[in-house]
């Protein structure tokens, strides 16, 4: 009897002593919180100088401009065209150029004939104007055909960074007569990846 009472007297010191042990946990228990945290992720703004010989300007950037017109091909044609693009983001971007185009806008393959060069631009006096001797390194050669398949790699530019091509439009020393009078429209794309 004396184990019953003793057992009992355990049971009940328990029962009053657990309850106090959780108001003193919860007592000593808290926690801090962050509310509404915000994170807002960089951009991937390229952009391109409408006038190359304008420089840096708000009013002088642009996502897209109207491309060049070419008249005149015939074999062993080429004609430049300068292009400057302007790293508007948070961070560097790789930059990889296609061409675009339907082919309702080419019905007669004007894409197989034409070649593009892509050289890195260094404008010396900063006027706009292709010199041959601030065309430096190639970055690579194709037909507007396989510009669009494969596309050609440009490397990285920095943030605030200004980089000049030239884009160097040719044909071969002979293409089919049947290409002779007939006209083509294609899109040139510069796509900006953060890196």
């Amino acid at each position: 009897m004396k184990k019953k009472h003793v057992l009992l007297a355990v049971a009940c010191g328990l029962l009053v002593f657990l309850p106090l042990l959780g108001v003193t946990y919860a007592a000593f228990t808290d926690k801090g919180t962050l509310a509404g945290s915000t994170f807002n992720v960089g951009s991937g703004d390229l952009k391109i100088l409408n006038n190359p010989a304008l420089g840096i300007e708000l009013s002088n950037l642009v996502d897209e401009k109207p491309g060049p017109t070419f008249s005149n091909i015939n074999p062993n044609w080429h004609q430049d065209y300068g292009l400057k693009l302007y790293n508007n983001a948070s961070s560097p971007l790789g930059i990889f150029s296609n061409a675009n185009y339907a082919t309702a806008n080419d019905p007669d393959e004007l894409r197989s004939i034409i070649y593009v060069e892509i050289f890195v631009w260094t404008d010396a006096n900063s006027d706009g104007i292709i010199q041959e001797s601030e065309i430096g390194a190639s970055k690579g050669n194709k037909t507007i055909t396989k510009w669009k398949t494969e596309g050609i790699d440009l490397g990285t530019i920095g943030t605030g960074e200004l980089k000049s091509y030239v884009l160097r439009f040719y044909t071969l020393a002979s293409f089919p007569d049947s290409k002779q009078g007939k006209s083509g429209i294609f899109d040139f794309e510069f796509n900006a990846i953060g890196q």
